[in-house]
């Protein structure tokens, strides 16, 4: 008897009431989307290797799908949209006014080291906003994903906000390598207290600088955590980031969204396109973010265009979950 074909590890089939509850989710979340203006974008599933090689800062080549043509180029499965989004933008949208609001969904592939149940082929739908570094920017899409959460059928979440570039200014002033600046970024976002101190150990600095590395992973919580950081703000750009934040946290109040946010010092994306904030949302029921984002003001430099952006990304298959979830303790 022949042994029966079976799928790969990492991905699965869908049919039956789950996928019609999958298409009857991804159809709340469009609405949303084109409510708020943005047009939709397709990009291909497959990419040269460049759109998100090591200089763009998004997944580790280890975890790519890759293979190649028959011109012997490098082409990869694609991890990730916002790079190809950025690409197409960059190639195709030079006469448009800013800013462009542009919303996409289809499928991502991680070839992840660290599997442990989650899905490497996964689907995402998510948006981009392009053209415009401001607070006003980056409330919208803040707000977009919480209501985007609210049209998926959630109504307990929380989405949680970060600053990268807090944390680079206090990298370029302690004068860290990449490598140890790098290090130090995985133990704080772990929230790693003991391993962050260890690793400064090493190297000299003030006391003043080293606490407050040491403290990041301890920045969590409502709006007051912003005045509590000030006192962790040596330099301009990190009086700046706070400065964002507070502005950030007023549109929100004002919308009314200001109850689904907290903020966290300590959250740092491997994706080292962020520039300025990052987010992540997450629910009961689900193990990881429903919903992540951030700003990335230097990402279509890599494609020849000079616009700042900021973006929000979906992910289904978590959401399902947590409303399975929900569903299951009412």
């Amino acid at each position: 008897m022949e042994k029966a074909l079976h799928t790969a590890i990492g991905v699965r089939d869908l049919y039956g009431p789950e996928l019609s509850a999958k298409r009857a989710l991804m159809d709340g979340i469009r609405g949303v989307l084109r409510g708020y203006g943005y047009e939709e974008i397709e990009t291909p599933s497959f990419e040269y290797f460049d759109v998100f090689g090591k200089e763009v800062g998004t997944t580790p080549s280890r975890e790519l799908y890759k293979f190649f043509d028959r011109e012997g180029d490098t082409l990869v499965l694609r991890p990730d949209f916002t790079p190809s989004v950025a690409r197409a933008v960059a190639m195709y949208f030079t006469e448009e006014a800013r800013p462009i609001r542009l919303w996409y969904e289809g499928n991502t592939y991680v070839n992840s080291l660290e599997y442990q149940g989650r899905l490497k082929e996964s689907t995402q739908m998510g948006i981009e906003r392009i053209g415009e570094n401001t607070a006003e920017a980056d409330a919208e899409v803040i707000s977009l994903t919480a209501d985007a959460l609210l049209a998926a059928g959630l109504q307990e979440f929380q989405i949680s906000i970060g600053e990268v570039e807090f944390f680079k200014s206090l990298a370029r002033d302690a004068a860290l390598s990449d490598d140890s600046a790098e290090e130090i970024r995985s133990l704080i976002s772990r929230k790693n207290f003991f391993g962050v101190e260890e690793v400064l150990d090493k190297y000299p600095m003030d006391k003043s600088l080293k606490s407050a590395f040491v403290q990041l992973p301890q920045l969590f919580g409502g709006a007051e955590i912003l005045r509590e950081a000030e006192a962790y703000a040596f330099t301009e750009a990190s009086k700046e980031a706070i400065g964002r934040l507070s502005s950030i946290e007023e549109l929100l109040r004002e919308d009314g969204k200001d109850r689904f946010i907290s903020f966290d010092f300590g959250m740092l994306s491997k994706y080292r396109y962020y520039t300025g904030i990052i987010f992540s949302a997450f629910t009961y029921g689900s193990g990881e973010p429903i919903a992540k984002g951030g700003r990335y003001d230097a990402l279509l430099t890599h494609f020849g265009a000079e616009d700042p952006a900021v973006g929000a990304g979906f992910q289904i298959t978590p959401i399902m979950n947590a409303l399975r979830y929900m569903r299951k303790e009412l």
